[in-house]
């Protein structure tokens, strides 16, 4: 622990750069002790502080009295010390000094005494203390000609440490101590003097040096800080330092905290000892017989989100005896593969894939109810105005409405409402209604019996129907009042007939549509603009001969680009079988490729069209389960059920409700009751509700990497971190318990487990390659090939090109790779159509069907001439032995000898082996060099060649690099004024990268999924 000197200079440092920081000044801080202390109290108590002041001021004092004892009775000290009689002046001249200490620090009169005893009662080395006595001479005698810095005096008369094994006794792998008591890193911001620090090794990096010696740095973390030490090393100790020191093993170490005139900031120096110790963190178990499933987690593959890796998360999985796990990123699939490489096949281990979807409620019609109606009805066009967001626990302040017949006004209602509550004042500044304008207002018991009956025989019509409908049907019931309505949302029909709009709120489309919005959020001016607005709805709609509610419905039906303006909650998909994965990988691919906006949106027409092999989940909070009872929707039932399952999670994962003015929480008691209300509501529509703690990192330290991530998205309370960490059961158990012993276990362990007992162990992808299909691709080449050939070498081919086209051939089309040619082949000759040649490059040149296919012109076999007139051949002339595995292009001109034409130099003697390896399986790499001006046009081909949609351009996947995770770092503390040590600020960078950051698009690569059924 710091001692008092170190606090009393720490102190004194901190004033200085607040008030003094840009003069030259020193700093002195006077303490008053207590007079009620005894001497004996005092040396006890402060014989560190003292010891402080002789290092500071009296460094020679403090070499000499180091490894004293001291001993007090009554005022005076006895300074027991190693037998020695050479320096009887200095130890008079400590007593003086000792005695004005003394005085000038506590006011007190002490006498000191001197004893020297032999080594055996002391514990000190006599040879270092012999060797320090020596020094000291040495240095007194020469001060008046060299003045010696305190540091360098340290340095000077530390022992050497040793370094070699041999000479261990005590489990040292360096220096011979390492006693004393740990400090915590995280208060080490001082030059402290002596301390001993354990933790984990998690950098280690040598440098070697001049005079044969290597620096060795090391970074070593409690997991409170982080703090660096070095060590010069003489070379030839170096493979035993190495040997036993280890990045990602534990150490205790000792050693100076002092500043580092390198790095200028607080390090380990002068190690004393490093001693390996066992891992001191306690581990979480999971003690639990029967292990719950987590169905609920996000992977560095969650953009910007999570900090899971993947591997760990399966490790640390499997040591708590868990049987499964799943896995749900935002939106979507691209940690499948890490997931499925991190477990062999043989592995009852059952990793369940599945994803966190962005879900569009395009069930929900404009007209809820009698669709059997037309526009000749009546209608009510009505606004409340509320307390709040829930139609259970907000109240009523306004009713406004209009009622028309015929796209004229007939009659008009308008009332405040007593809510028997204060008015927050966020909802007063929104709608200007205060407590004075509603304290002699009736209550909600008397106005709404009221409303229903100026309702009657009307269609309802509202902006946000659900919203304004909830709250009359919730406070109806309450007063036992049947309020049945058919009602329209024009916020439904805005977003058909003015689809440019960016939002449909209602400012928006008063000014869309030319009409006056008075006093907006207020009620009565709120329904007088609505109607307005659905009188001109009403007009538009007759012009496009809408007639009925059935066709308005009809009219309704979602596009693309109107589920993209729509809101989206969180849902949870898991993969139950085969099936399941092609329908999943559909269902993603539509979310990216036909409704993304901002994020991939999944309507639930279309996951209700690829359900099979599919679990559907609730999800979180921003889920549609959890938003329904928050608001108390009045369309629960149909919403629940579209859900397998219903979720509940941690109490303070929703804590920020707590936070924010919108959410009715107060209390933890309000976050258990929504859980609990999601379990009723489960229970009264028979539906299973599993507890997920919605995981984001791993385990609770380590908050702070999700922390800097969300800081660097800007989101603002990412210091207030929910605690999202993977749990065990008997934390689950323990969270959940005001559910009750019984429904906690259900929740927790029963039902997590029936849910993946469903779910079969699958791979997510397909092990064989699925190439692109084109028919008879096998046929068309052999034929291009022999034509070609046949061409060059006239119509009875010559032994050698006979023999190494059929072993090519066979070789591509038994490995099913023909079509890989063919492509390569149509976008070759397509190019030259165009008049654009094509480069080849790579080991395709060795590849003598490739030659013969027009892909490339490098002609691979052996060295030889062709006559291009008669077809003579030559691949055995002694001129043609001479330049065996050369290019036949070297060899001197000759004619034919049998049509005197001039013969054809050809062949590069290339194995194919190269290009598919010698069993002739090696996955084929046509690598091709387009003309940029046709490039844009042989993309464009390539889907001629497979269908529109068939054909996309490759992408990958960006994610967090070292030197960018230390910018979030250094950004997140810097902002808050903090200072970190560098090795510090290294840890938590690394715990930053890998996490996605974005994808992007490869424009040179092509995608080609070209059958559906095999890919999904």
């Amino acid at each position: 622990m710091p001692t008092r000197s170190s606090i009393k200079k720490a102190i004194a440092r901190q004033i200085k750069n607040d008030l003094f920081a840009t003069t030259n000044v020193e700093i002195k801080l006077n303490i008053t002790y207590s007079k009620n202390y005894s001497t004996e109290q005092i040396t006890t108590e402060y014989k560190d502080s003292i010891m402080d002041e002789l290092k500071d001021e009296k460094l020679m004092y403090y070499l000499l009295l180091k490894n004293s004892q001291w001993k007090t009775t009554n005022d005076v000290i006895t300074i027991q010390l190693s037998n020695n009689s050479n320096m009887d002046t200095q130890f008079n001249e400590i007593k003086i000094y000792l005695n004005k200490l003394y005085q000038k620090l506590f006011n007190r009169q002490i006498d000191c005494k001197f004893e020297f005893i032999s080594s055996e009662h002391i514990d000190i080395d006599q040879e270092h203390q012999n060797k320090i006595l020596a020094e000291l001479q040495q240095i007194r005698s020469q001060s008046s000609t060299k003045k010696v810095k305190p540091t360098d005096l340290v340095d000077s008369i530390s022992p050497k440490v040793e370094t070699t094994r041999a000479k261990n006794t005590s489990g040292l792998i360096y220096g011979r101590n390492c006693e004393g008591n740990i400090t915590n890193i995280e208060h080490i911001v001082d030059e402290i003097g002596e301390v001993v620090v354990r933790g984990q090794i998690i950098l280690l990096e040598t440098r070697e040096i001049r005079s044969e010696k290597t620096i060795v740095i090391c970074n070593i973390t409690d997991f409170t800080d982080t703090i660096a030490f070095k060590m010069f090393i003489e070379n030839e100790d170096l493979p035993n330092i190495l040997d036993t020191l280890k990045k990602g093993n534990f150490y205790k170490v000792k050693g100076i905290a002092s500043l580092d005139k390198y790095d200028k900031e607080i390090s380990l120096s002068s190690i004393r000892g490093i001693k390996p110790i066992d891992d001191f963190r306690v581990p979480r178990i999971d003690t639990a017989s029967t292990k719950r499933v987590e169905l609920h987690l996000h992977t560095k593959m969650s953009d910007m989100d999570s900090v899971v890796d993947i591997k760990d998360m399966i490790e640390q999985v499997k040591k708590w005896g868990m049987n499964a796990v799943a896995i749900t990123d935002h939106g979507t699939l691209q940690a499948f593969p890490i997931a499925n490489h991190c477990i062999k096949k043989d592995d009852p281990f059952k990793i369940i894939y599945g994803v966190e979807a962005y879900f569009v409620d395009d069930f929900q019609k404009i007209v809820t109810g009698d669709t059997d109606k037309t526009f000749n009805e009546e209608f009510v066009i009505f606004d409340v105005e509320t307390t709040g967001f829930s139609s259970v626990s907000d109240k009523i302040i306004e009713i406004g409405a209009v009622k028309i017949k015929n796209n004229q006004v007939i009659d008009t209602f308008s009332s405040f409402v007593n809510p028997e509550c204060d008015i927050p004042l966020k909802i007063t500044e929104l709608t200007n209604i205060k407590n004075s304008d509603v304290t002699s207002s009736p209550i909600i018991n008397d106005v709404l019996p009221q409303f229903v009956k100026f309702c009657e025989n009307s269609i309802m019509v509202a902006h946000n129907a659900n919203f304004d409908m909830g709250f009359i049907i919730e406070n109806a019931k309450k007063i036992e009042i049947e309020f049945n309505k058919t009602y329209i949302d024009t916020v439904s029909i805005a977003r058909v007939l003015l689809p440019h709009l960016g939002n449909a709120k209602l400012d928006n489309i008063s000014k869309a549509l030319h009409i006056t919005l008075k006093n907006h959020h207020r009620a009565v001016d709120d329904a007088d603009a609505t109607a307005q607005i659905f009188i001109k709805f009403l007009d538009m709609l007759d012009k496009k001969d809408i007639k009925t509610f059935e066709q308005l419905n009809k009219l309704g039906q979602t596009s693309s680009d109107l589920i993209k303006k729509m809101p989206t909650y969180h849902g949870i998909i898991l993969i139950k079988n085969e099936i399941g994965r092609v329908n999943l990988n559909k269902l993603v691919s539509m979310s990216h490729l036909e409704y993304y906006n901002r994020r991939p949106r999944m309507p639930k027409s279309a996951i209700q069209k690829y359900r099979e092999g599919l679990i559907i989940g609730s999800a979180c909070e921003a889920g549609e389960i959890f938003q329904a009872i928050l608001n108390g929707s009045s369309d629960i039932e149909r919403i629940v059920k579209f859900y397998d399952y219903l979720e509940i999670q941690p109490t303070l994962n929703n804590e920020f409700m707590l936070r924010q003015d919108k959410y009715k929480a107060n209390t933890i008691e309000d976050l258990q009751n929504y859980n609990k209300q999601i379990v009723e509501t489960a229970k009264k529509y028979n539906k299973k509700v599993v507890a997920t703690c919605d995981v984001h990192f791993l385990n609770p330290e380590d908050e702070i990497y999700r922390r800097i991530l969300m800081d660097y998205k800007r989101f603002k309370d990412a210091d207030f971190q929910a605690p999202l960490y993977f749990r065990t059961t008997d934390e689950m158990l323990e969270e959940f318990n005001y559910l009750g012993k019984e429904t906690a276990y259900e929740v927790v362990v029963t039902n997590t487990n029936l849910i993946a007992d469903q779910i079969e162990k699958i791979s997510p992808v397909l092990p064989d390659k699925c190439p692109p299909m084109i028919e008879n691709s096998d046929k068309e080449l052999r034929q291009i090939c022999y034509d070609r050939a046949h061409k060059i070498y006239g119509p009875n081919l010559p032994t050698i090109v006979q023999a190494r086209l059929e072993r090519e051939l066979n070789s591509i089309i038994n490995n099913g790779y023909a079509v890989m040619y063919i492509i390569s082949q149509k976008l070759v000759w397509d190019s030259n159509d165009h008049g654009y040649l094509v480069g080849s490059r790579g080991s395709v040149g060795s590849s003598f069907a490739a030659t013969m296919s027009g892909i490339t012109e490098v002609n691979p076999l052996s060295a030889h001439y062709i006559c291009p007139k008669c077809f003579y051949s030559d691949f055995d002339s002694d001129i043609v032995k001479q330049h065996v595995g050369m290019s036949g292009c070297d060899m001197p001109d000759m004619d034919c000898p049998k049509c005197g034409h001039i013969l054809t130099k050809d062949g590069h003697d290339i194995p194919f082996e190269t290009f598919l390896g010698f069993e002739g399986d090696k996955e084929p790499d046509i690598d091709l060099n387009f003309s940029g001006e046709y490039q844009a046009q042989a993309h464009k081909y390539v889907e001629v060649l497979f269908g529109q949609g068939k054909a996309f351009r490759a992408g990958t996947i960006g994610t967090i690099a070292d030197k960018t995770a230390l910018m979030y770092v250094y950004k997140y503390f810097e902002t808050r004024n903090q200072t970190k040590r560098r090795a510090e600020i290294k840890r938590i960078a690394n715990g930053c990268t890998g996490s996605q950051r974005c994808t992007f698009v490869l424009h040179n690569f092509l995608g080609i999924v070209h059958h559906f059924g095999r890919v999904g």
